[in-house]
């Protein structure tokens, strides 16, 4: 059943009251009931309060997926402030910017994560000249108070000073247009975008997602995605909240480890990208211990990827289409549908949201099956933070959200993803779509992954190129590729030239997103 609640705080109470003791949370040897789990984030509440976090103060969370992360996202949101979470891949120039463009008030960040030193990033980000960040406290999840920083139990050691009775009068102020939490775009080419999100979508649109995905409360998620990315800490996390189903965290991202979690913890659902379940394949195959328990979940990209998580052992996976704007996914290909659909759709557009494809130079609608931009309405970011010239461009007068995607809704209403509009290639002054181009390169047994770009070109203008991946003891040539492209697409969407790499090779943002317009510089 639908929770009745329509902010974070009230969704935490409700569920712990129908199920107290069922297990909301596993990180490691910590295991937190719902019950608990309520406890736990009402303390905090009451420590960012007697450290004068008010209604719409911004709070940092720069940390790996940690118990703490999601405990501090939720107290935060509880008293009507807005949980921002950093990027931990970030440079001290990108973190200094982020820290003063949201603004945050108060930092809780993990000394060490990975081979990372936060402390002294940190240290490197407040000295940044540029944009000089006025943060009141910093708190640390791990170590003692020193240096003008305050530990996580020195931290909690405020939460008596503050009343139940206030702490249940900051909570009655919340209300469901306000804003829960705010997550950064990974600025694959410009400065990051502060994305806000409302209390309310977060709780309709992630219902709805696990309406697609059958979730119910016996599920467990097994949740190694970072959490400053939305896929994690808005598409997972909620949509196995408002189920009242159970979150195992790990701290980041080991194929060994995670399947070892999967087994032990008897986790059914998946969420995670496409090399996360090639390195689960690899490692499956390696081990001869297999993820068994897994049922249903969340993946995106080409149909052999999709066929990859479902040969991993998840039947039921559903493909997705989405974006941090519109609160995780706007469509989701349902997990009953048949396979091959799931390969090719990203399914139809969820209950509170809208899809219409345009024209991308007249704005008009264009008919079923015809390939446009793809707009969205419904639950969608209010706005970009502090970024008028950006939501002038993002939004139309009557409230469509412009994202730059490409795509074609069939009779039915599915959407199929076709690439992306600044992407597309204008080679001798036709159009040539790179994911159309893709998908038949990738359908080579050699391939194991495919990109295609456009390229300078004194004649055409563009042509079209392509950059491949091959899968471990296979050979492959540019001539066997173009022999495959010819006899299933016109001439002129025949790449040229291509570039052989390893993945390694390939260009990442810091969250691990293909920075296709770096494409290019591969074949310089």
């Amino acid at each position: 059943m639908k929770p009745t609640s329509q902010t974070v705080p009230h969704l935490l109470l409700e569920i712990a009251a129908e199920f107290p003791e069922h297990e909301a949370l596993v990180d490691n040897n910590q295991r937190f009931s719902y019950q608990t789990l309520l406890a736990k984030t009402r303390d905090i509440a009451k420590a960012l309060l007697s450290k004068g976090i008010a209604h719409g103060d911004r709070v940092g969370i720069l940390a790996g997926n940690r118990v703490e992360w999601l405990l501090t996202h939720f107290a935060i949101s509880s008293i009507g402030a807005i949980s921002v979470g950093l990027n931990t891949w970030a440079t001290a120039q990108e973190l200094s910017f982020q820290l003063k463009h949201a603004g945050i008030r108060l930092l809780f960040v993990e000394p060490q994560f990975k081979d990372r030193d936060f402390l002294a990033l940190l240290d490197a980000a407040c000295a940044d000249t540029t944009n000089t960040p006025s943060i009141d406290e910093i708190i640390v999840l791990d170590g003692s108070s020193s240096n003008g920083r305050t530990s996580w139990p020195d931290f909690l050691k405020c939460s008596p000073t503050t009343s139940e009775q206030s702490l249940n009068a900051a909570i009655a102020k919340v209300l469901p247009s306000d804003i829960a939490c705010m997550l950064y775009t990974s600025g694959s080419t410009a400065l990051p975008k502060g994305v806000p999100l409302r209390h309310a979508g977060l709780i309709n649109n992630m219902w709805e997602i696990g309406e697609r995905q059958h979730l119910r409360q016996t599920d467990r998620l097994w949740l190694a995605v970072s959490l400053f990315w939305s896929f994690a800490s808005v598409n997972a996390v909620f949509a196995l909240l408002t189920h009242r189903a159970t979150i195992v965290l790990q701290h980041h991202f080991e194929a060994a480890e995670a399947l070892s979690l999967i087994n032990n913890e008897r986790c059914t659902v998946f969420y995670g990208t496409p090399n996360m379940v090639q390195a689960l394949i690899n490692e499956a195959t390696d081990t001869n211990i297999n993820p068994s328990t897994l049922r249903t979940g969340l993946t995106l990209g080409t149909p052999t990827q999709i066929i990859a998580a479902f040969e991993l052992g998840i039947p039921e996976i559903c493909n997705v289409y989405g974006l941090t704007e519109a609160y995780g996914n706007t469509t989701v290909a349902e997990a009953n549908l048949p396979l091959e659909l799931r390969t090719k759709t990203v399914g139809q557009v969820l209950p509170g949201q809208e899809v219409t494809i345009v024209d991308p130079e007249s704005g008009q609608s264009v008919p079923a099956g015809s390939t446009g931009e793809i707009r969205i309405r419904g639950n969608v970011t209010p706005a970009y933070w502090q970024a008028p010239e950006q939501n002038a461009a993002a939004f139309t007068p009557d409230g469509w959200f412009c994202t730059g995607d490409l795509g074609y809704l069939d009779d039915d209403g599915f959407l199929y993803y076709r690439g992306r509009l600044k992407e597309m290639i204008k080679s001798g002054g036709i159009n040539v779509s790179p994911a159309e181009v893709e998908q038949v390169l990738v359908q080579h047994p050699a391939v194991e992954l495919v990109f295609v770009t456009g390229i300078p070109d004194s004649q055409l203008d563009e042509k079209v190129a392509a950059v491949v991946v091959i899968k471990q003891g296979h050979e492959l040539d540019a001539a066997t590729l173009q022999a495959q492209c010819r006899e299933a697409l016109a001439s002129y969407k025949t790449p040229r030239e291509f570039r052989f790499v390893t993945a390694n090779d390939l260009p990442l943002t810091s969250t691990g997103k293909l920075q296709r317009q770096r494409l290019k510089e591969l074949f310089n």
